[in-house]
């Protein structure tokens, strides 16, 4: 699948800032596939064993760049999940609220809540990203196209880490639907690899569905 180029995602992302501003905020990133359609592309990733995991550096990953004006990536996906998000001239938020979906926490401070990477950074590496340009990582690390990055609670996404689903599933059961079907199409749209365990257990979390 071709990916969009980094003055592409840019603009992309310009225009979902902005639609953000319009006060309709998203209840969950873009582009998140039926169950079926994720089943589908759950059998068609390639099944390999993960390699490269003592090169990964996080750095390798240019994250939280500029999208609009002095509004990064981060805050940008604030705005977008957020609800009556509020922000100052550095576009940082001074008031919002935001709901965990990944368990249940709702929180009116920002500093509570992270960004996660549905697919992990070193995850995305150690299935095939090591071989990746610079600025195609940085282009994954700032997807605001796919179901990529989502505003969850900081200590939740803390304990994920660089897990797959096979090390670590979302506190909240009834997520396993939406998380399983989010993190398959990002495996699907950027051509990463899958392990066979890891399959299996995002198998299992289709199967809730």
């Amino acid at each position: 699948m071709i990916r969009v180029t980094a003055c592409a995602l840019s603009a992309t992302a310009a225009l979902v800032f902005t639609a953000g501003l319009s006060g309709t905020a998203n209840a969950t990133p873009p582009n998140i596939p039926s169950a079926s359609v994720a089943r589908t592309e759950l059998a068609g990733l390639t099944v390999a064993a993960e390699t490269h995991d003592d090169t990964y550096d996080r750095s390798l990953f240019p994250h939280w760049i500029t999208i609009s004006g002095s509004c990064n990536t981060r805050e940008t996906v604030l705005k977008r999940d957020g609800q009556n998000v509020q922000t100052g001239s550095d576009c940082a938020a001074t008031s919002g609220t935001w709901d965990s979906p990944y368990d249940g926490g709702h929180w009116t401070a920002a500093s509570d809540v992270d960004i996660d990477h549905m697919v992990p950074l070193k995850e995305a590496w150690r299935s095939g990203a090591w071989a990746w340009t610079t600025a195609k990582r940085q282009d994954f690390a700032n997807d605001l196209t796919d179901p990529q990055l989502w505003a969850v609670t900081d200590n939740v996404n803390q304990a994920k880490g660089d897990d797959d689903p096979a090390n670590w599933k979302p506190p909240t059961t009834s997520f396993y639907c939406t998380y399983a079907r989010a993190y398959t199409h990002v495996k699907h749209a950027w051509a990463l690899t899958v392990d066979s365990a890891e399959k299996t257990a995002i198998g299992s979390m289709l199967d809730t569905c």
